[in-house]
């Protein structure tokens, strides 16, 4: 029988193995680029965009709910440099690199239609590097390590957020955007250097011809949960962060709104917001080894609700850098815990053997709403007004709570 301390020898040597390494760096280079596109919001706003042309600019997220498509594309064929992965890993990078370096030297005024473009050559490449690097840690992690090395992965995603979040725009309030962007589109070389470390020779097979690269993925997934079951399964990730997704869609031109400055926001919210999601992403999976999956969908799912409404509250508030600091604290602790149990879930429902295209097609599927819903938010709350907006983002949390009966019951294993 295995011993107390030697269970938890075996848990620390876990935390520090260089696959739980491996799955810090895939986590920065996966949210780095994200987090720059969030940062365009904030850039337009300045700049003097109104929220009804920055909540369409959302739509440039639209390739991360479209990357199951070109998907089978990057499972089939080999880069002629590194491996499978490392490969598109590498080719991805350098282009998100020289994108998002060259992003500020436009001007909103001027030149909107093309900052959309880059916009979405940017989210582009972003969402084919997230399709290796979620193969790549579907492959290299065993099942029993899903759920640490994908909650240390969630951890490096949000963290990957200080540089344009916290630093962009601190940087932009004594610099022009131009220079920002440049700073910060550096550090993909952080990503860059990672990958010439990682190892996937064990990974190296004969590619599946193009037509099993792209069909057998869908079918196997279908068989394996029926047509029914698949159709739930798919609504819920839709659903679960719909208000969510809304509530925080507009956070930074809505601070601004209220008469934060951009060093304020960078300092304050956005650190509040970092160090939240990161607590509670670290809670949520330690309290799914208790709870389960299924438990943790649905309690974390009421908190996601619940801290919603201290934006209404914020709304009302005004200025108070404590207020600020206490509502984006908590709404990150609830995003932290929603996404540790979604990505958990998420892996649950992959097969190893398709682990690419159906990790693409099942997380573009999740971060939907945050592409569709977000676009029109800026109409939204131009017609009802911030604090009316946030509580119809909490009603709209509603129908993904509900459709746990049915993928995720209380009860079962």
């Amino acid at each position: 029988m295995t011993s107390p301390d030697s269970k938890s020898v075996d848990v620390w040597a876990s935390i520090f193995s260089p696959k739980m390494l491996a799955c810090v760096f895939t986590g920065l280079a996966s949210g780095f680029p994200y987090f720059v596109l969030s940062l365009v919001p904030a850039w337009l706003r300045t700049e003097g965009i109104d929220l009804a042309t920055i909540g369409l600019f959302s739509l440039m997220l639209l390739p991360y709910n479209w990357k199951f498509v070109w998907a089978p594309l990057m499972d089939r064929y080999l880069p002629p440099l590194l491996g499978r992965r490392t490969g598109w890993m590498l080719i991805t990078q350098i282009a998100l690199l020289l994108s998002i370096s060259g992003l500020g030297w436009l001007q909103p005024q001027n030149s909107a239609g093309l900052i959309a473009l880059v916009c979405v050559i940017v989210a582009f490449f972003s969402a084919s590097q997230d399709v290796v690097l979620d193969a790549y840690r579907r492959e290299l992690l065993s099942d029993n390590e899903l759920g640490l090395g994908n909650s240390i992965h969630v951890q490096a995603y949000r963290i990957s957020n200080l540089v344009p979040g916290s630093l962009g725009l601190v940087l932009a309030d004594h610099y022009e955007w131009n220079f920002v962007f440049l700073v910060i589109g550096s550090f993909m070389f952080v990503g860059i250097t990672a990958t010439f470390f990682f190892k996937e020779e064990q990974f190296i097979s004969e590619p599946r011809s193009l037509r099993q690269a792209v069909v057998e993925p869908f079918t196997e997934f279908v068989s394996r949960n029926q047509w029914g079951g698949s159709a739930l399964i798919i609504l819920f990730m839709f659903f679960y962060k719909l208000g969510d997704n809304m509530a925080v869609a507009l956070q930074t031109p809505f601070f601004i709104d209220l008469g934060y400055s951009l060093t304020t926001i960078g300092l304050i919210a956005k650190n509040a917001g970092l160090w939240g999601s990161v607590v509670g992403g670290l809670l949520g999976g330690v309290w799914m080894i208790k709870l389960g999956i299924n438990r943790a969908l649905w309690i974390f799912g009421v908190v996601q609700v619940v801290t919603i409404f201290g934006f209404a509250l914020l709304s009302e508030i005004g200025v108070n850098n404590w207020a600020l600091a206490a509502v984006m604290s908590a709404e990150y602790v609830g995003v932290g815990l929603g996404t540790a149990a979604l990505v958990a879930f998420i892996a649950r429902s992959t097969s190893p053997e398709f682990a690419a295209t159906q990790l693409a097609l099942l997380t573009a599927i999740s971060v939907l709403p945050r592409t569709i819903a977000s676009a029109g938010s800026g109409v939204i709350v131009e017609a009802i007004g911030y604090t009316s907006f946030f509580f119809l983002c909490m009603a709209l949390a509603a129908p993904g709570l509900l459709l746990l009966f049915k993928v995720a019951p209380w009860g079962a294993k």
